[in-house]
């Protein structure tokens, strides 16, 4: 048989990628920032003698290096098989460039999300965290929140993607309204209503960055990371 009819047996018996397939990923994304609450309420109560508000900063440190290797994992696990699995690299080059609406819209986002947390903290919430912590704490913290961001970014990409594969349409926050169903409900049951509801906002908001930004993982990235730590 000729080289040219075995790739296109190759081809034609190739699974067709679904919908499904990114959304599985979106969802484990999600599962893997759930792994927190994991080690939190189940695994190191025990070895730590007492729940979360009990811990010394030592053992808090040591949860958030624990939860940021976790994270990394997860998403070097998830971009890979993206990429070798479903042929979507996340980093491929994007030809468009960003454009002055497109600039201020990012900067927009960033001031609506800062002004949302100083109103939600009662004041600028990097200084506030990093007057509770303390410096050392504040760094680790803000190390986890870099982690943290990664996934929150992914969960909209794979879910973005999804959407594109079943509804055709390209220029809607789809993968948005995922991040804050998921990010909203899980703050509904570990904090309040109100928590969840912002939650859910700040995830379509983060969405609609992902889009404004040309799908560029790493402008995303920069963006999303401002709004959820601001």
């Amino acid at each position: 048989m000729t080289e040219k009819g075995m790739e296109h047996i190759s081809t034609s018996a190739s699974p067709k990628i679904k919908g499904s397939d990114y959304l599985g990923l979106a969802i484990w994304a999600f599962g893997g920032l759930g792994m927190e609450a994991l080690y939190a309420y189940l695994l190191e109560p025990v070895p730590y003698g007492g729940p979360m508000q009990e811990w010394t900063p030592g053992q808090t440190i040591m949860h958030w290096i624990l939860t940021c290797i976790t994270w990394g994992i997860f998403a070097a696990v998830l971009m890979k098989k993206s990429e070798t699995k479903y042929e979507f690299d996340l980093f491929e080059a994007k030809s468009a460039k960003m454009t002055l609406v497109r600039l201020g819209l990012c900067l927009l986002f960033v001031a609506a999300a800062f002004w949302l947390d100083y109103v939600s903290w009662g004041g600028f919430k990097v200084y506030l965290e990093w007057q509770r912590r303390g410096s050392l704490l504040f760094v680790f913290q803000y190390v986890y929140y870099a982690f943290e961001a990664m996934l929150f970014l992914l969960i909209i990409v794979f879910g973005q993607k999804a959407c594109e594969v079943w509804f055709h349409r390209e220029n809607f926050p789809f993968g948005g309204i995922i991040c804050g169903l998921t990010w909203g409900l899980a703050h509904m049951f570990t904090k309040d209503i109100l928590t969840g509801i912002l939650g859910l906002v700040l995830g379509v908001a983060m969405g609609s960055v992902y889009l404004v930004v040309n799908r560029d993982l790493r402008k995303a990235y920069v963006v999303l990371f401002l709004m959820f730590v601001l």
